[in-house]
């Protein structure tokens, strides 16, 4: 299965400098294109979830080949 990672970079919001990278994994449509369109309703629904924190920043990349997902 192919997949794609949406890396979302997430700051408290109690205290922004305190930073952390957060991955989603969902499957790949053929591109990162493909992903960059359906990232906002995925970054909306983590966002709801974790109502501590705020999205700065977040791109897709293809994870390593050898990673265990």
């Amino acid at each position: 299965m192919n997949l794609v990672d949406l890396v979302l970079t997430v700051c408290m919001l109690a205290d922004p400098s305190r930073c952390r990278t957060e991955h989603l994994y969902f499957q790949s449509h053929g591109s990162l294109v493909q992903c960059m369109m359906l990232a906002p309703a995925e970054i909306a629904k983590w966002s709801a979830s974790h109502p501590g924190l705020k999205i700065v920043r977040w791109k897709c990349v293809f994870p390593p080949g050898e990673r265990e997902i």
